[in-house]
């Protein structure tokens, strides 16, 4: 029996933890049950090679499993076995650490009588849809545990519920969704959740079938078990409004059906008829607790805490699906509440800006080579240090949020009777926070449109010369200061000559005007335009592709389109990587000084007489590189007096928003600077042209420009 280095590192951590916990684990209590529970879930995928430890471990296991799935305290057999396995592991341990063989232990938990996980009467199902009941006062803080770690279960489950559509031969990703079944199914039975706990474990018995091959999954039990997760979704949803408002939920989620539907398939091969499947008693009602405001807790990727001494209630719930390689196991994080970390971004913004003015200050010193000089310059390193550290705090992964493209996919491709192989690429690739919320509904309405207008019909697809199988790509990735997400398709492109005919008949463009095929195009995104011929469940009513473009430039981006008819087409999005900091350049127009983000500026320049005219019913406008640009004077539209009215006396700065270019006339460019937003209030919060506020380094406040809101106005 050999282990590396790591791995012992990594049991002597786990049998530690164990030993603290198993002080509080004593008869008639419920104390140190689920620390104890959740260290041997994790205890057993490292010892699955070390006969002398996985008997012992899997068997004490299982006795806890049966407690909790019974909503019981601890007996006297089991509190007793949980010390001496504590006592047993550390000698058994250095044991193997010496190469030696390690002494049985004492009295082995496989010998004892182990709990029944089920209990051998059924239940009527339909006593299973009714009203969760939160005892807040008594595991408000489990609870709030259990919902962090229970929405990184649903989104592994998810992930691992398409993997097996793909490929119903994937061992780990059914091992992993059994495990994350079973963790919710033990959990949600000792606090009561009566619904969530009856449906999970009938989930988790099919589930065992497969794992155990006395059943294949096939496209319907997958089915089954994603709108079983959805319904676990739900319940998980009450439980975030009851933590946030403190009240009790007053609506059912009705799961009788999918426990009906997930028994029916509950049918081992070979077998002539369902197997019995034997309800859990329902649990004694909870009394409703006075409500308590409790703040949403962040979920975090591997959440491994150190238990409070004392304080069973708030110990953390440690899943079996989150156990990692040994090397990934070793490293721990906690959960913070979003409001602090919020709290925290604010604070060092704030340290930022007096930074820039103990900067701006100095100036006026010569303190090259004093002691001054080098703390400002030993500051600003420290401050840029501590800024990108606590930016990087609010960087969460794009893979959850494509997670929830590839259900979409898998569901609308079903519904509209399209072969789609849909691929994902830079999962891993980090966001802000705010900006992976707001992304959403882009993406959603974006592969809606795919799939409906883009991806053809398999018969289609076969007279134009393509595979049956459609194929839709989505890609994140960094470039610079920036983020990119590509949304790339197969199917047959815009029709040019469609859309602007379309968009003629609905009076949307001009009588006379000639667009470009970029402009022609970009009206997708105008509201009210639809090429759908008829109007169904997903697509037809004019809404979507305009809420996509709204919403991306709300978040400072913009997105691009690249078609060709026949080909496919790819729909690039680009979007700043945070929304707390902003890469800006500063301009002056008068006295006054904006900021403008630079992701959409494309050059600035002093303009010659030539470049400049006029046009009958366009106003003013400038020739750059053979088009001709709209020119928007900032002064004219803020009402600066002072500012230079010549425009080749100025600088003309380009700027890009979806698809179409402007010309802005400043006074003069300053300087580009990264600068910390801020918000003007609800008096400014809608101001045309103005996006938000920045402290500069002298003290003053530079408004940061919309251009998008600027230059359509």
């Amino acid at each position: 029996m050999s282990l590396q280095a790591s791995s012992f590192a990594l049991l002597d951590d786990l049998a530690s933890r164990f030993a603290g916990e198993s002080i509080f684990a004593q008869p008639g209590s419920d104390e140190g049950l689920i620390p104890c529970y959740s260290l041997l879930t994790e205890m057993i995928d490292h010892v699955k090679d070390m006969p002398d430890f996985s008997g012992v471990i899997k068997a004490l296991h299982t006795r806890l499993d049966g407690l909790l799935t019974e909503a019981k305290a601890l007996d006297a057999a089991s509190a007793q076995q949980i010390k001496e396995l504590a006592g047993w592991l550390t000698g058994a341990l250095s044991a193997v650490r010496q190469g030696k063989t390690p002494e049985p232990l004492a009295a082995q938990a496989a010998s004892a009588p182990v709990a029944p996980a089920v209990a051998s009467a059924p239940v009527a199902v339909a006593e299973v849809d009714e009203v969760m009941e939160l005892d807040l006062a008594e595991n408000r803080e489990l609870l709030g545990e259990f919902h962090s770690e229970g929405l990184d279960h649903l989104q592994q489950i998810e992930a691992a519920l398409l993997s097996l559509d793909a490929a119903p031969d994937d061992r780990d990703a059914l091992n992993g969704l059994f495990r994350s079944f079973h963790t919710i199914k033990g959990v949600s039975g000792f606090l009561h959740l009566v619904p969530m706990h009856k449906l999970t474990h009938e989930v988790e018995s099919l589930l065992d079938l497969a794992r155990t091959d006395r059943l294949r999954l096939t496209p319907a039990i997958i089915t089954e078990v994603l709108n079983s997760r959805d319904a676990i979704q739900e319940m998980m949803g009450q439980i975030t409004v009851a933590l946030e408002s403190g009240r009790q939920p007053d609506k059912a989620v009705h799961v009788s059906h999918l426990i009906a539907a997930v028994r029916r398939l509950s049918v081992p091969d070979g077998a002539a008829a369902p197997a019995p499947v034997a309800s859990v008693p329902t649990p004694s009602p909870v009394v409703a607790a006075a409500p308590v405001a409790v703040a949403p807790v962040l979920a975090a990727a591997a959440p491994v805490i150190a238990a409070q001494p004392g304080n069973a209630s708030a110990a953390p719930f440690v899943s079996d699906a989150s156990a990692k390689p040994v090397a990934a196991a070793v490293s721990s994080s906690v959960r913070v509440n979003t409001e602090k970390l919020d709290s925290l971004v604010d604070v060092v913004g704030e340290l930022v800006i007096v930074q820039s003015q103990l900067l701006e200050s100095a100036k006026g010193v010569d303190a090259s080579g004093s002691a001054l000089g080098r703390n400002m310059a030993q500051l600003s390193r420290i401050t840029k240090e501590l800024q990108l550290t606590a930016m990087s705090l609010r960087m969460v992964p794009v893979k959850p949020t494509f997670q929830r493209m590839e259900r979409l996919v898998r569901d609308l491709s079903r519904d509209f009777g399209k072969q789609v192989a849909f691929e994902t690429r830079g999962d891993e690739t980090e966001i802000d926070r705010t900006v992976a919320e707001e992304i959403v509904d882009p993406l959603v309405h974006m592969v809606r449109n795919s799939l409906d207008h883009g991806l053809e019909s398999p018969a289609d697809r076969s007279k134009a010369g393509k595979p049956e199988q459609g194929r839709l790509r989505l890609a994140a990735f960094h470039e610079g200061s920036n983020l990119v997400i590509e949304l790339v398709d197969d199917g047959r492109g815009i029709n040019r000559a469609r859309v602007l005919d379309k968009a003629r008949r609905q009076g949307l463009v001009a009588e006379g005007a000639n667009p470009s095929p970029a402009e022609i195009v970009n009206m997708i995104f105008l509201p009210g335009f639809s090429t759908a011929e008829k109007v169904t469940a997903v697509s037809g009513r004019g809404v979507g592709m305009d809420v996509v473009k709204r919403n991306i430039e709300r978040l400072r981006g913009h997105i691009h389109i690249d078609t060709e008819e026949g080909k496919g087409t790819t729909f690039r999005i680009q979007l700043p990587l945070t929304t707390a900091i902003i890469d800006g350049l500063l301009v002056r127009v008068g006295a006054d000084r904006f900021i403008l983000p630079t992701i959409m500026v494309q050059v600035a320049l002093r303009p010659t007489r030539e470049m400049l005219t006029t046009i009958q019913g366009r106003g003013e406008v400038m020739d750059h590189r053979g088009k001709i640009l709209p020119l928007h004077r900032l002064h004219r539209r803020f009402g600066i007096e002072g500012a230079t009215e010549d425009p080749t006396q100025g600088i003309v700065v380009i700027i890009e928003l979806g698809g179409k270019v402007y010309a802005l006339l400043v006074d003069e460019l300053l300087n580009k600077q990264e600068v910390v937003i801020k918000n003007l209030g609800a008096y400014l919060q809608n101001l045309p042209g103005v996006a938000g506020g920045a402290i500069l380094g002298d003290g003053t406040i530079a408004l940061i420009l919309d251009p998008a809101s600027l230059c359509s106005g």
